[in-house]
């Protein structure tokens, strides 16, 4: 028995002495921390501009040692934010640091004007609803127009419009308003089209892959003869919502387009014609697209087509939220396994969108895009003429392999 009790204190006293030294070097380790030599120079202000790309280390002036974690800082959002890391010094101590700092938004917002805009007489529609006002940051600047004019009398208005984020960044816009009477010319309904062919063999090479997006818009297609034009792949338009998060359709030819496609072996897209103003409402938009589509093998990414710039003040959104917009829904089908991509108009990519992380298919009608980005698809021109297509015209696609 005397041995067992020697045995449990020899046990206790190790144990105590095992937590005892530990203890020891914890705070041995604590005291060489806090006596560290730390010199570090941060840039001054501590600010940085919303939605800039930046690394810890582009805020450090100088630092006596290495960062451990040179990473990225998330700057969505503005306001104070507080960044923890660690570094190693000249000691060779590994040292523990936090610095706030202050993400600020300096950018004015956008009036899309030139120096005048046209209405005809008797105009109802407020010209703060349809002369476009966006902020890279705030869903809800304050767009005003200052001076006097009269939708009811023929004549030109000198007028300023003028945009305020909460930010308190301004921008002013001069522009004349002209009120006229309404033209009597019909529209002659003749088209200026392009052959196919011809874009065709302008267009591919080694590197590129020729194709065409449709709609209800080109009627019965007959599928076999547009292959034999040379088509390699097909867009098709799903469907799309009927105004601000309004009821899903689908196109009336869609069936009919995703099948006759496949049937004759054209790898197929889909687009989606969005009318979301949220990020909620586009991961909704997703899930739909993803019930219809189920059935099927899509071969190429899901566009994202935004359009409704003539209303674009309606759906409150900065260009953060539109972007994170498109985002959320393209997020939601990379989750079920679809790619995606946002098709957009060289203007709006390069003056309202955010850089994003997903594909561009650029919608520019020249004959040499200077678009400023990268875009994997090109929509070279909407006036292809082909055969195997009755309507008037097809949009004609470049693909980057």
């Amino acid at each position: 028995m005397k041995k067992i009790i020697i045995i449990l204190i020899i046990v206790v006293l190790g144990i105590g002495g095992y937590f005892g030294y530990k203890k020891y070097k914890e705070w041995r380790e604590e005291e060489r921390i806090r006596n560290a030599i730390v010199k570090i120079e941060y840039i001054n202000p501590l600010e940085v501009e919303f939605n800039t790309e930046l690394k810890l280390s582009n805020l450090i002036v100088s630092i006596n040692g290495k960062l451990l974690d040179d990473y990225e800082i998330d700057t969505s959002v503005v306001g104070t934010k507080e960044l923890k890391y660690k570094y190693v010094n000249e000691e060779d101590i590994t040292v523990p640091q936090k610095v706030t700092i202050k993400i600020v938004d300096k950018t004015s917002p956008v009036i899309w004007l030139t120096d005048s805009y046209t209405v005809t007489v008797g105009n109802t529609k407020k010209l703060e609803d349809t002369i476009m006002c966006v902020d890279n940051y705030d869903d809800n600047p304050k767009c005003n127009i200052l001076g006097d004019y009269n939708f009811n009398k023929v004549g030109s208005y000198k007028l300023v419009y003028e945009a305020t984020d909460f930010s308190g960044n301004v921008t002013k816009k001069n522009f004349t308003l002209r009120v006229i009477n309404p033209s009597n010319k019909k529209s002659s309904g003749n088209y200026s089209t392009i052959p196919f062919k011809s874009l065709y063999n302008e267009y591919k090479n080694d590197n590129t892959t020729i194709g065409i997006d449709v709609s209800r818009w080109q009627g019965d297609i007959d599928f076999e003869k547009v292959k034999q034009e040379g088509v390699e792949f097909a867009f098709i338009k799903l469907g799309g919502q009927n105004g601000i998060n309004g009821e899903y359709y689908l196109d009336p030819k869609f069936e009919r387009n995703i099948k006759g496609f496949k049937d004759v072996g054209i790898p197929v897209g889909l687009y989606f014609y969005s009318y979301d103003n949220s990020p909620n409402s586009a991961k909704k938009s997703a899930l739909w697209v993803i019930d219809q589509i189920k059935k099927y093998d899509i071969d190429l990414p899901i566009a994202f087509d935004f359009e409704s710039w003539s209303i674009y003040n309606k759906f409150h959104m900065s260009m953060n939220t539109l972007t994170k917009t498109f985002e959320s829904f393209a997020d939601t089908l990379k989750n079920y396994g679809y790619d995606s991509m946002l098709y957009g108009s060289k203007n709006y990519l390069e003056n309202i969108w955010l850089k994003t992380k997903y594909p561009i298919w650029l919608a520019h009608y020249t004959s040499n895009t200077d678009y400023n980005g990268v875009y994997k698809c090109w929509q070279r021109t909407s006036s292809a003429k082909i055969l195997g297509i009755t309507a008037n015209t097809v949009d004609f696609d470049i693909c980057n392999k």
